[in-house]
């Protein structure tokens, strides 16, 4: 993924900053669904897309549709 050159973002709006990575990068971060410890795949703009049951399982899926699986903290 290319770096946003610093002009350019200082003139983006909120809703093209937040789309900024769309399709080529997702997050995954640990939840929980119906009780239950799950990890759910973020897009870039911080939509949950869908959840598993593993972390394995979401990295999987995100590297299956052609995406950087990044981990939030």
């Amino acid at each position: 993924m290319n770096p946003i050159p610093t002009d350019l973002a200082r003139t983006l709006t909120d809703q093209s900053f937040a789309a900024f990575g769309m399709g080529e990068i997702a997050y995954v971060r640990p939840v929980t669904v119906n009780g239950q410890p799950a990890y759910a795949i973020i897009g870039a703009d911080g939509s949950i897309i869908t959840a598993f049951p593993t972390l394995e399982a979401a990295r999987g899926a995100i590297i299956q549709n052609d995406m950087e699986p990044l981990s939030l903290h």
